[in-house]
């Protein structure tokens, strides 16, 4: 059995190794979750990973991107190459992983070439107005409103949980339209710079001692109806074509391969009574059962990215990824504090702290991320009701309206 890619597909690997022999030094370090966006190092990266084609690379040149043609082993390869070297494969977040596929999908021709191509380039960063103090879970219930005003909306309300809105330039928001329409339909996706007059941004800190989140507040921001992606009152079916973009970013494969392979190298360096944790049966069948998860979210990715080749809808392959990604991210982390012993506790540039504080923050981070983005017992409703056609759960009578 030949198992090899061909004499084309290994041209294309030596061509990546020898540009990162060549540029790896470039390439900013420790990059995580939401892959260093915004730093100076990781959009001088970006640029060049999209000028040579390993950014971007399926993406319309018009737009942005690189415009090559779609091929599913070249996107093996570049995945398997830069994880192997455990260099960051361009900028992730809010903007370049969830907002371009959607505005691709559903957003106008203006705003494609305003928004797409800086947003690639981490020239634009974003963050996400979808959660209220009241509506988490029950997203469309949600009250921020926006009233006409002439050619424009006046944007009141209240959001919460917003990832990086402290730094941002950009915000798609939810907000409600329609205030008569039900909960689903009166909702539309809107454009909103965040130097706009009347946003007021409140950082959240968390147990990391970094204020990840915020709370956003809007009094009479007023925004032109020109920045609606899609229709009026359709918000809801586009916000979840950014969610299923969210999903697929939070429980990304070749980010949690990363991570397993900087776990591999801990359980090696460490040493616990002169012995190493990867001698010990106890820590070896713990990251043993770890790989095979990792390697079993691998060739799962495999199997969503030949449904999106082919323009199939992956069913209840495309439910499962962000519930098994973060908490596959969060035991990674936990062996990785364990197998420290007591120097796992040390963290914020304590003497003894290892990598950084890297595994103290993971471990704290991805609990929260295990929440955000829809909590898993919310993906475990999700998964049964759509993806394998359980019953859904009784509605009380103010819930249906």
């Amino acid at each position: 059995m030949d198992l090899s890619y061909g004499t084309k597909y290994e041209a294309f690997r030596q061509e990546i190794e020898q540009f990162l022999d060549e540029h790896s030094e470039k390439a900013p370090k420790g990059f995580g979750m939401l892959g260093g966006m915004g730093s100076d190092g990781m959009v001088a990266w970006q640029d060049l990973l999209i000028k040579r084609g390993y950014a971007a690379r399926t993406l319309p040149k018009e737009y942005g991107g690189y415009g090559a043609e779609p091929d599913l082993l070249e996107t093996v390869i570049l995945d398997e190459v830069f994880t192997e070297r455990g260099i960051a494969r361009g900028m992730s977040g809010q903007g370049a992983s969830m907002l371009v596929p959607t505005l691709l999908e559903h957003g106008t021709e203006e705003q494609k070439r305003e928004w797409i191509g800086p947003t690639l380039r981490g020239e634009v960063l974003w963050c996400q107005g979808y959660s209220e103090p009241g509506s988490g879970s029950d997203l469309a219930s949600l009250q921020t409103s926006a009233t006409e005003d002439g050619d424009d909306f006046l944007i009141n309300g209240q959001k919460i949980w917003t990832s990086t809105a402290q730094i941002s330039k950009m915000m798609f928001i939810l907000v409600r339209t329609e205030p008569d329409a039900s909960k689903h339909s009166g909702i539309s996706y809107v454009l909103l710079p965040m130097d706009t007059p009347g946003i007021e941004i409140s950082p959240l800190k968390t147990m990391t001692g970094n204020a990840e989140f915020n709370q956003v507040f809007f009094t009479d921001v007023r925004v032109p109806k020109a920045n609606v992606v899609g229709k009026r009152g359709e918000g809801w079916k586009i916000a979840n074509t950014t969610l299923k973009h969210e999903r697929n970013m939070l429980g990304n494969a070749t980010q949690i391969e990363s991570t397993l392979n900087r776990l591999k190298a801990v359980l090696r360096s460490e040493s616990v009574n002169g012995v190493r944790p990867i001698d010990s049966p106890v820590y070896r069948d713990r990251l043993a059962r770890l790989e095979a998860r990792v390697l079993t979210m691998k060739f799962h990715s495999l199997r969503l990215l030949t449904c999106n080749l082919k323009k199939e809808s992956p069913g209840v392959a495309g439910l499962v990824v962000k519930l098994q990604g973060c908490q596959l991210n969060y035991e990674m982390a936990a062996l990785a504090l364990d197998v420290m012993g007591e120097m796992g506790v040390l963290y914020k540039r304590a003497k003894y702290e290892r990598a950084a504080g890297y595994w103290q923050f993971q471990y704290m981070f991805m609990i929260g991320l295990i929440i955000g983005g829809g909590t898993a017992q919310i993906q475990k409703n999700i998964i049964a009701e759509r993806g394998l056609g359980m019953p859904r759960e009784p509605k009380t009578v103010q819930e249906a309206r």
